[in-house]
């Protein structure tokens, strides 16, 4: 009978400890994927976010091309009746609205905000500049 207890200690003892092994390795193997996923997420963010900026470059661009083209013809416009000042002003009025989308897609980079967040500040900027460019092309 003491042999029998013996052996079924060990056996039991033995099970426990390689347990144990395999709680320990798979522990391991799940705190390595969730930093793996950690440093992946980051890679992805960090790169999606250098073409935001490339974009916001471009948006900026765009902006700054419009408002030299209706600061070329703002006296035209203003040295005209008031019916002339009213159509520019209502044009000028695109552009601003654009122009505050442009800034509004470079405060969500710079507070860092999420990644589809800001491809839909870009998008409705992009839409904002081309109804200044179409305001612009009615004058």
């Amino acid at each position: 009978m003491r042999k029998s207890r013996l052996s079924l200690f060990k056996s039991t003892s033995m099970l426990i400890s390689v347990v144990g092994i395999v709680m320990v390795i798979i522990t391991v193997i799940v705190v390595a994927y969730v930093g793996y996923s950690m440093v992946s997420s980051g890679i992805t963010d960090e790169i999606s976010s250098g073409n935001q900026y490339d974009e916001l470059a471009g948006l900026k661009s765009t902006y700054d091309d419009l408002v030299v083209k209706f600061d070329s013809v703002k006296s035209t416009y203003y040295s005209g009746g008031p019916e002339q000042v009213k159509v520019y002003s209502d044009a000028r009025l695109e552009l601003t609205r654009a122009g505050s989308a442009v800034e509004n897609v470079q405060s969500a980079l710079d507070a860092g905000k999420p990644s589809n967040d800001v491809d839909s500040r870009i998008e409705f900027a992009k839409e904002k500049l081309k109804a200044a460019a179409d305001a612009y092309n009615t004058l």
